[in-house]
């Protein structure tokens, strides 16, 4: 009877689109993939966004700039380079969040660079096939961001929005780096890797993290066993467009401008 229970609670949660809101859990909406194709109707607000992460990236509705989520506000890095902060009622097409707790923490040697960033992490955190929270809260002797402009129907696909991108480049900065390193067979669903965004400690400033150099600072990592994915069911775009090619150069580009 309990395990007749357990499985009506179970299949409830999932019916209703609810994922458990707290614990080692990774919680995404919608696809990478779809993203890269032009899928950029928002699907859910920031205030429901909120209830399953107090940290996390991704953008918003129409593409209008880089989310930023940290110690549970969001915060909006327009295509001017600036912060604003939107209403909670505004919709994201894609997202990434958890609840931040951390497991780990790294100190970072002077003149450490992006690479040399994911190689401290990878060290610290060896299983791969595992999802990690990153937070590094310090000062960066360079950090170079983007952001993205709003877009209009019919959308351009995101490798084409990001060919003339916005980018800023700030000098002795003080911030706060987050983002995830996903594992490699999450191909088509988010970022294998790392993917990062910034803000500074004024929240004036910040972006999609390109590149950067530490000047000192602290790391924090946070290791996710659980995967939720929450699909948009009607979002027409959504609904029509073909996923069944590999966008990894693509993303490769849109990632690093590479």
């Amino acid at each position: 009877m309990k395990r007749i229970f357990s499985f009506v609670i179970v299949l409830n949660l999932l019916l209703t689109g609810c994922a458990p809101s707290k614990g080692d859990i990774i919680f995404q909406q919608s696809t990478i993939d779809a993203l890269l194709t032009g899928v950029y109707d928002g699907d859910i607000s920031c205030q429901f966004l909120l209830k399953h992460g107090n940290l996390g990236i991704g953008t918003f509705d129409c593409l209008d700039g880089e989310m930023v989520l940290l110690d549970g506000t969001i915060y909006q890095v327009k295509a001017d380079g600036k912060v604003y902060m939107p209403d909670p009622s505004i919709k994201t097409p894609f997202a990434t969040t958890c609840f931040f707790n951390p497991e780990k923490a790294l100190l970072i040697n002077p003149g450490t660079d992006f690479e040399g960033f994911e190689k401290l992490i990878d060290q610290a955190a060896p299983n791969q096939n595992l999802f990690c929270a990153i937070r590094v809260t310090g000062h960066f002797k360079s950090m170079k961001t983007r952001s993205v402009p709003p877009q209009k129907k019919p959308y351009p696909p995101l490798k084409e929005v990001t060919t003339n991108q916005p980018e800023f480049y700030m000098e002795n900065v003080a911030g706060t780096i987050i983002g995830f390193r996903c594992p490699v067979y999450i191909k088509g669903l988010n970022v294998p890797g790392y993917h990062l965004h910034f803000i500074n400690c004024g929240r004036t400033q910040g972006g999609h993290v390109l590149s950067f150099v530490l000047t000192d600072g602290k790391c924090e990592v946070d290791i996710l066993n659980q995967y939720f994915l929450r699909l948009p069911r009607d979002i027409k775009d959504f609904a029509e467009v073909n996923l069944s090619t590999d966008q990894s150069k693509e993303l490769n580009e849109v990632e690093r401008g590479k």
